[in-house]
This record gives C-alpha cells, structure tokens and sequence, in this order.
C-alpha cells in the first residue's frame, strides 16, 4: 500500500499560536487598557522595549509593557505600578514566557 501524497511544505509545530484574543482582567495596565477592552496578540519575531506583551507566570495570562531586555530575558512591568504584580516583584522573565506582542489596539499610550 503507498503512502498518501503530500502537497506543499511539511506542517511545523508552533510553539506559540499565530494569533489571540484576550479580555482585559484588571486595573494593572490603565490608562493604555481598561477593564474590559478586547486585545489581539500575534507571535513574534523580535521584541523591542516598550511593546505590550501577553506573558505566562504563576499559571495565569498577563499583560504587561516590556521596560527591558537582555539575551534571553525580558523586564516586564505594568502601566500602572499600584495595581500591577510584575517583574519588580517577581524579577527577569525568559523570553519563552512570552505567549504574544500584543498588535491591536495600536495605540497603546
């Protein structure tokens, strides 16, 4: 019996899915994003500091402004110190936390 023909390039895993949509939960990123307010995420190439990022820790999504890079490591605080759990208290992230670039909406600040 042969085998069933393939066509075009062999399907790779992704590690990170192509695009997310996530709700808002939350005060930490106010004013750039409210409570409530829909966001779209794609993977990523690069990163840059300043971007919005859905970051995995503790088991929960969270959206956070990357302040700083270094190798395999991003700073991620919120927009809002006095509501936001971030790297200020849990430290550096490896880039693998890193679940998307947030690229809607556009304007973030």
């Amino acid at each position: 019996m042969k085998s069933p023909k393939s066509f075009g390039k062999p399907k790779r895993p992704h590690k990170r899915p192509r695009l997310i949509v996530r709700r808002v939960v939350g005060t930490s990123m106010l004013p750039a994003l409210r409570p409530g307010y829909v966001i779209v995420g794609a993977s990523f190439r690069r990163l840059r500091p300043g971007e919005l990022v859905v970051i995995h820790h503790d088991g929960l999504e969270k959206v956070k402004r990357i302040q700083q890079m270094r190798f395999t490591e991003v700073f991620v605080t919120g927009d809002n110190p006095a509501e936001s759990t971030d790297s200020r208290s849990f430290g550096w992230l490896p880039v693998d936390a890193v679940v998307a670039k947030v690229i809607w909406p556009r304007r973030h600040r």
